[in-house]
């Protein structure tokens, strides 16, 4: 005959289980809930930072004519740039960055950022690239070992 503690001990047990299979169903659907809120707050963020870029994309194209033209009003003609080009321009002269910035006035590490494109010249730093694109192999050494 089967002992009394052993039958309410196994009925515990039981009973144990079937509380705590209860209460972590109710902690899976909490959490799932949990889950789909933060995907869903995630996915509003994204959208407000895919606005905020328009905005400031849209701000800076509506800033960038009248800063130019006041440039243009002020230094001559309108001037662009391109990293590739200053480099292959570089290249073509066969001098250094560092040498490079000597002619235009800059350090070395200011035309290598130039050229990876993680930063731009300024308008008069524009003028200075324009009047050192216009020289010749020659005219850049010469320039070069007067200063």
């Amino acid at each position: 005959m089967p002992n009394i503690a052993s039958i309410l001990k196994a009925e515990i047990s039981r009973v144990a289980r079937k509380e705590v299979r209860a209460e972590i169903d109710i902690l899976k659907k909490a959490s799932a809930n949990h889950r789909a809120s933060i995907a869903a707050l995630r996915r509003q963020v994204s959208a407000l930072e895919k606005e905020l870029r328009r905005a400031t994309k849209g701000a800076a194209t509506r800033r960038a004519p009248a800063d130019e033209s006041e440039e243009a009003g002020e230094s001559g003609p309108k001037r662009r740039f391109s990293a590739g080009r200053l480099a292959a321009h570089r290249s073509k002269l066969g001098i250094s960055a560092a040498s490079y910035g000597k002619l235009v006035g800059v350090s070395g590490q200011t035309i290598y950022h130039w050229e990876q494109g993680k930063a731009r010249p300024r308008a008069a730093q524009l003028q200075k690239l324009a009047a050192a694109r216009e020289l010749g192999k020659q005219e850049v050494a010469e320039r070069l070992e007067a200063e």
